[in-house]
């Protein structure tokens, strides 16, 4: 899929949701929904080629494969979080939207731990 493609889908989804809403508003948040998975799913599979090139490169360093999966586990929680912020505003609820965003930044926290305590070790090593 080409970003025309991606471009179509959100205007013919931005459409049909405003006519619908006219109509029946309850359905509306469905369509920008289903516009919305379809555009996230058609780019997440055009990310493949990406995410094979940052493991080839991260395997000629030491501990490159520890330091990729934290680069890809913390892209994904990137993602996620945001796409699913923006749903919750998109539906008018931005305080669950705060709040996801909130646990996003707390997983990725949780996610840089092991590499903090890497550098760490790597500074006592420098010292002693």
């Amino acid at each position: 899929m080409n970003i025309l493609s991606f471009v179509g889908i959100g205007i013919i989804g931005a459409v049909l949701s405003v006519v619908i809403k006219q109509y029946k508003p309850e359905f509306a948040i469905y369509i920008t929904l289903g516009a919305g998975m379809l555009i996230l799913g058609s780019a997440v599979s055009l990310l493949s080629p990406a995410v094979s090139q940052i493991i080839e490169y991260m395997s000629f360093i030491e501990n490159g494969s520890a330091y990729s999966e934290i680069l890809l586990k913390s892209l994904a929680v990137c993602y996620i979080t945001q796409i699913a912020s923006d749903c919750c505003n998109d539906a008018g609820e931005g305080a669950i939207a705060s709040k996801i965003e909130l646990a996003g930044k707390c997983t990725l926290v949780i996610l840089a731990l092991p590499l903090f305590t890497s550098i760490t070790d790597m500074i006592k090593n420098l010292m002693s």
